[in-house]
């Protein structure tokens, strides 16, 4: 795949996987841009004829080397990156799934520097953007409801959030 996603002709519809084990998620460092050096959750671009189901576990698999079961949305939000002119260099539309995992051995693999399974209460000590860590505590209180026999749901629960950076 050509790298067009730096100043993308439109945006580029992603797919993140808050892969939950217990009270732990799994963070992965980013090992390109955007985002690269900064952890976050594992996901990339939706390749043309792929459903977003299919998008999520490959690059689960590619990134971690993880099979994974694929929950509800938690959230569906955009990450615009603008340039020194105001030019939007980086524009992902993201759809976040909770997940967990069923098979594979967690190894940092294709665009991951690095990766970790992080108890939720410490995410702090991470470098991770406050929308991911909103969108993994809300996964996170999803399951938790869920498994205490609450009406409560994973699906994308929260309105559309715009993450706008610049450099």
């Amino acid at each position: 795949m050509a790298d067009d996603r730096e100043y993308p002709a439109r945006p580029i519809v992603g797919v993140g996987a808050v892969i939950l084990d217990g009270d732990r998620v799994l963070l992965v460092r980013r090992g390109r841009e955007p985002l690269k050096g900064e952890w976050s959750i594992p996901g990339g671009a939706v390749e043309t004829g792929e459903t977003l189901e299919t998008a999520i576990a490959r690059e689960v698999r590619e990134e971690t080397g993880l099979e994974i079961e694929i929950g509800g949305t938690v959230a569906t939000l955009e990450r615009i990156r603008l340039d020194a002119k105001g030019r939007a260099r980086y524009h992902y539309v993201l759809i976040d799934f909770v997940c967990r995992p069923i098979g594979g051995q967690a190894a940092c693999a294709s665009d991951a520097e690095a990766l970790e399974w992080v108890a939720i209460r410490d995410l702090g000590r991470y470098h991770v953007a406050d929308v991911t860590v909103r969108v993994i505590r809300q996964a996170a209180d999803g399951v938790a409801s869920m498994s205490t026999g609450s009406t409560g749901s994973t699906g994308a629960r929260t309105p559309r959030e715009v993450d706008r950076q610049t450099e």
